[in-house]
């Protein structure tokens, strides 16, 4: 079981690793060499919230073990992210570049949500349930430290070879990468166990799509963690997306520097993970999420206040809070449907509630994406005021994080004081 935990934690930071490159500041990099719009690369990071729909698809996935198939899922999906710095280089128009991008990035995620929640269950299985908030934290640390030093040695490799012109060295390396990553990904995942010795045998029969819907309509304290995932994903998928093309359009910012914010946001993550875990086996997950909900709501704050002049220290504010509070939001979401629903439901609630709340964000996305071209076709002012496109939407992020805190402590923290008085 040790054995089992120690390669989890491995497979997480691997997992992690290859995100980066897939994801944020890398991904708008390989958007605007393929000569993408804002909107369209906030809508291609939005993606991935859209990928939880692709989770509903591991319901019908009815076998008694999984590990086989998570493993060739997962393999499968790297390469398709390792496609993706190919499409910059082929010799093709931009619109069939651009089109092959799409595909790939569209297909790396089907297959990587169908894989996900099956994976999460099984490896979560060899965690006893008493420790998963220290375990979570202990995982996130891990991945975080690692994700320091390959963000800020791959910036600045990117930075060095595009700055000489070098950019199909760096889009190779990329590749190159990726694949590596991958050989050990796949390696951690075949040698850790099914399952725990203590976990019960699954039964034959699982719940169909059907009977999961029923259940989950019936379990209140369940309707209630989809709420909150709803809530943050607005606040999340409305901001986030369009802000790796903010850094490095209008604020001028390089690979190198963008890696070194990202460095205090994992310094400030790593910091208070192991505090939120306590706190979240001590107290409640739903108590740990609230306090991580206000400094979101900071961290959206400061960039609303981000301009070219200030950008800099705004974003580092952004980092370090957001840090704070993506150090407990996740663990909270995932471990919250682990409390309320029994193990043999666990990877099918958890598809259902990532995929609501994933096409929520998404569409959050894709409604404010007009938004951002508008306001930047206007001359970056909203109302006669001047104004970026991504201060604006920051404000609304704001708004949506405050009906968050207090939706969790008016449905959740209350009533449970409520019901522990009586």
């Amino acid at each position: 079981m040790k054995r089992g935990q120690t390669l989890y934690v491995i497979e997480a930071a691997l997992e992690y690793l290859i995100a980066i490159l897939a994801s944020g500041s890398f991904l708008a990099t390989l958007t605007r060499e393929l000569g993408m719009s804002d909107s369209l690369t906030g809508i291609l990071s939005s993606v991935i919230s859209l990928g939880c729909l692709f989770q509903l698809l591991s319901i019908f996935v009815r076998r008694r073990t999984v590990k086989w198939l998570v493993v060739i899922l997962s393999v499968v999906n790297q390469l398709l992210f390792t496609l993706l710095y190919v499409a910059p280089v082929l010799s093709l128009s931009k619109t069939a570049k651009t089109a092959i991008f799409i595909v790939l990035i569209l297909g790396a995620y089907l297959l990587y949500y169908i894989a996900h929640p099956k994976k999460i269950a099984w490896l979560m299985s060899l965690v006893p349930d008493g420790r998963r908030g220290r375990f979570t934290a202990n995982k996130e640390i891990i991945s975080l430290v690692v994700g320091v030093a390959f963000s800020y040695g791959m910036g600045s490799l990117f930075d060095h070879l595009t700055a000489y012109g070098m950019v199909r060295t760096a889009l190779t390396v990329g590749a190159l990468t990726i694949l590596a990553l991958t050989v050990g990904h796949t390696l951690t995942m075949i040698f850790t166990v099914e399952r725990s010795p203590e976990e019960p045998e699954e039964p034959a029969s699982k719940p169909t799509l059907k009977q999961s819907f029923a259940q989950l309509c019936k379990n209140r304290r369940l309707l209630s963690v989809i709420v909150i995932s709803i809530l943050y994903n607005v606040a999340h998928y409305t901001a986030m997306p369009f802000y790796a093309t903010y850094q490095i359009g209008e604020l001028g910012m390089s690979l190198q520097l963008i890696a070194v914010l990202g460095i205090c946001g994992s310094a400030s993550r790593m910091l208070v993970s192991k505090f939120w875990g306590r706190y979240a086996d001590r107290r409640s997950f739903a108590a740990m999420i609230e306090k991580c909900f206000v400094a979101l709501g900071l961290a959206y704050v400061a960039i609303m206040f981000a301009v070219p002049a200030n950008g800099r220290v705004m974003f580092a504010l952004y980092y370090v809070l957001n840090g704070i509070a993506m150090g407990g939001i996740n663990s909270a979401l995932t471990n919250m449907i682990f409390d309320y629903v029994p193990h043999e439901s666990r990877a099918n609630s958890l598809a259902i509630c990532q995929a609501i709340a994933g096409v929520v964000g998404f569409l959050s996305t894709l409604a404010v994406s007009p938004l951002v071209s508008y306001i930047q076709g206007n001359g970056n002012r909203v109302l006669g005021i001047s104004m970026y496109a991504q201060q604006f939407i920051s404000i609304i992020s704001v708004l949506f994080v405050v009906l968050s805190i207090l939706y969790v402590r008016g449905a959740i923290l209350n009533k449970a004081k409520a019901l522990n008085k009586e």
